[in-house]
């Protein structure tokens, strides 16, 4: 395949809306060999290991760590990556290596198969998180860690509990790193400086990234503003682009805005809010999908769960398993979404069925 047909420089917004990113293109036997091979670099004579989310919470985990413990090699990791990134430290790691997992939280029991095997090798290994978890895997990790701390989901964030977890003197100001991506991880939206954080971890380098906030907190330099400036011009031309191809769907009481495309899903689940959404979902071309609540729908997590992931109850993600070949994928673009955007609102009448039980189980209970 050549190139230039994957080449993100070239396609107008309207086709890049439509279309994964070229990374999606790459064969998954290549990324991984690629993963393997600068997890083993990064690992090689390290004494400490952050396993983190590579979005702005869990890159503020990472400063705080090493700003706080020492050097730290970081193998970045989403939820889907949790175990491979566990078997690497397993395989890779030094003999009494002191490992933090930070803001990630297993989806189940497969997620954790190399964990004892981690245990072995490492000297400690603490995992300190804030999003919901299953007890049962709570408990199997509990037997095997030295120290989990899981935040309450709706007042912390994983940097947050990295914080007050450490033990040594945090810098105030990386405190108020802390205190800002809060602000954007939890949605609050109360302090603009937030926005400029998540929107530069998604952009930049991890280590470029964990470089710059270790060095000016919060308070990014005049050079990174000026690139988060130029970078926005697109953002906000994606976001018009999945706003606009909005449909809105009535669940019961609930008022439910589904779309699609290559965006920011916290901004165009801000904006479907706006227009009157309890919830909001934004299907990606990758196959993935966010889920977004409000005040009126804390239950984005249950409806994730119906759909191969999970979450926070404002905030969750998925990927529904209907994905069997290319041709699945072709038809998922052509058709923007249709298959995916169906299951997840099927999981929607699921889940309030399952409330509306709920409810009807408590009028029963209160005669």
């Amino acid at each position: 395949m050549d190139d230039w047909l994957i080449d993100d420089d070239r396609l107008s917004i309207g086709r890049k809306s439509l279309l994964p990113g070229e990374g999606f293109f790459h064969p998954d036997s290549f990324e991984e060999a690629e993963q393997e091979r600068e997890a083993r670099e990064a690992l090689d004579g390290e004494s400490t290991v952050v396993v983190a989310d590579p979005d702005a919470d869990g890159l503020a985990c990472t400063a705080l760590i090493r700003e706080v413990v020492g050097p730290a090699a970081l193998i970045p990791a989403g939820p889907r990556d949790l175990a491979t990134a566990l078997e690497y430290v397993a395989e890779f790691g030094e003999p009494d290596v002191t490992v933090f997992v930070c803001d990630l939280c297993p989806d189940g029991e497969t997620d954790l198969e190399h964990l004892d095997a981690v245990a072995d090798r490492a000297a400690d290994v603490y995992w300190y998180d804030h999003h919901q978890w299953d007890a049962d895997v709570g408990a199997r990790v509990d037997e095997v860690v030295t120290e989990r701390v899981v935040g309450e989901s709706e007042e912390e964030c994983s940097a947050d509990v990295v914080a007050r977890s450490l033990a040594g003197t945090v810098p105030e100001y990386l405190e108020e790193l802390a205190l800002v991506t809060r602000d954007h991880d939890l949605w609050l939206r109360e302090d603009p400086r937030s926005d400029d954080l998540a929107d530069y971890a998604y952009w930049a380098d991890p280590e470029e990234y964990i470089e710059v906030v270790r060095e000016h907190g919060a308070d990014l330099p005049p050079e990174v503003e000026e690139f988060l400036a130029e970078q926005r011009v697109e953002k906000e031309a994606l976001i018009e682009k999945a706003v606009d191809r909005a449909e809105i769907y009535e669940i019961g009481d609930w008022t439910v805005g589904v779309t699609y495309g290559r965006c920011s899903q916290n901004e165009v689940a801000e904006a479907l809010r706006e227009q009157g959404t309890d919830a909001a979902v934004i299907v990606k071309p990758a196959g993935s999908a966010s889920i977004r609540g409000t005040d009126g729908f804390e239950r984005a997590h249950e409806v994730a769960a119906k759909v191969n992931g999970g979450g926070h109850p404002k905030a969750a993600g998925c990927k529904p398993d209907i994905y069997d070949d290319m041709l699945d994928y072709a038809n998922h673009w052509t058709t923007r979404g249709a298959v995916a955007r169906q299951v997840i609102v099927e999981a929607f009448h699921d889940v309030k069925r399952e409330a509306e039980a709920e409810d009807d189980e408590g009028v029963e209970t209160e005669r």
